[in-house]
């Protein structure tokens, strides 16, 4: 068998949760994912391992990416970093004995799926669970919004709500399946498909999210896309959490918006055909500052204007909750340029059918 670097990345996502067990110890299992808090095994969530997947191209298994740093790679990078080898021959010998040893033996054959798992599968699991979803009006999901001060809920179709949505809970002795009622929102490309959905647990208050070590998740095809307000032309504002652009759409309710769910996501967000400028409403913090400056300088080489929105506070729904709706406002107002102040100010007619 070779021993090629490809050849042998290959080999290791095969074993990948058994890697991860081993050289990110510090980590845990969530879902598909191993999760840590980086490559150099600090506790933490910031970095993911995709576990399972095709061998190689989109989705592949063993592929890694730090959210705080958008530093990527593959499980060789981890086993160098963690063995502190910078030489080829010496990864390889390194990756070559874990290969060997009882340790992947034993754990490949459970951990590993009967067949390789088809990415577009996740993204029709995901088309099911929205189909399924109920209008967000007059639901648990619209109660959670209202208390983080979103109450202007109109064109958000792109939401829904699962009064009894699974969440599966690793444990050391397996798995466990619970339900709660989540908020339900769709991810979708520029054409509109839907490609994954973001699920965020809530608590049946409606006072806050469940009380679960990770209330929210997502499945499908993610990166690039976005949960989508309103269709973009030649003007949008993307953000990272759906909150925060469902705060900002408080202040400028035309603006189209999308939410990329991360960091990492927002620097990769995939531009629509038209565009000609992009707000890129940032959380105030150092993720944020890499997240604009990866998506300023992708922006740039395709031509398209990028401008920075900053919330005073750590994101847009801390400055809509404690600075108000006003202030918000006045402070996104000296943000924008000026041609588009009238343009995205406030809500146009809504039409009804005759």
């Amino acid at each position: 068998m070779g021993n090629s670097a490809n050849d042998l990345a290959r080999r290791l996502a095969r074993n990948a949760e058994a890697v991860c067990r081993h050289y990110l110890s510090n980590g845990r299992r969530s879902g598909r994912y191993w999760v840590v808090g980086d490559i150099m095994n600090t506790p933490g969530h910031s970095m993911y391992v995709r576990l399972f997947g095709p061998e190689s191209g989109k989705g592949a298994a063993g592929k890694w990416t730090d959210a705080a740093t958008t530093e990527h790679g593959d499980l060789l990078d981890i086993i160098a970093k963690q063995s502190g080898l910078s030489r080829f021959p010496d990864i390889a010998e390194e990756a070559l004995r874990f290969l060997g040893s009882p340790e992947a033996d034993t754990r490949a054959s459970s951990m590993r799926p009967d067949s390789p798992i088809d990415p577009s599968e996740h993204s029709e699991s995901a088309r099911r669970l929205f189909a399924m979803s109920q209008p967000i009006l007059d639901t648990i999901a619209e109660t959670y919004l209202r208390h983080r001060g979103i109450t202007d809920l109109r064109r958000t179709e792109s939401l829904g709500f699962h009064p009894n949505c699974y969440h599966r809970i690793e444990t050391i002795g397996g798995t466990r399946t619970e339900t709660w009622p989540a908020m339900i929102a769709a991810v979708t490309d520029n054409r509109g498909t839907i490609t994954g959905v973001h699920r965020t647990w809530l608590d049946p208050s409606g006072r806050g999210k469940a009380p679960l070590e990770t209330p929210r998740r997502a499945i499908g095809d993610l990166l690039g896309h976005g949960v989508r307000f309103g269709s973009a032309d030649d003007v949008i504002a993307v953000g990272e959490g759906i909150e925060t652009i469902l705060s900002l759409r408080r202040a400028l309710p035309n603006m189209p918006m999308a939410a990329a769910l991360s960091a990492n996501h927002l620097g990769a967000f995939l531009f629509p055909e038209s565009l000609r400028r992009i707000y890129v409403a940032r959380d105030n913090d150092p993720a944020g500052d890499r997240a604009f400056a990866a998506l300023a300088e992708r922006a740039a080489e395709a031509g398209i204007e990028a401008l920075s929105l900053t919330p005073a506070l750590r994101d847009f729904n801390d400055d809509l909750r404690h600075l108000g709706l006003d202030e918000l406002r006045a402070a996104l107002r000296v943000q924008l340029v000026p041609e588009d102040v009238p343009r995205f100010w406030g809500f146009a007619p809504i039409s009804r059918p005759g």
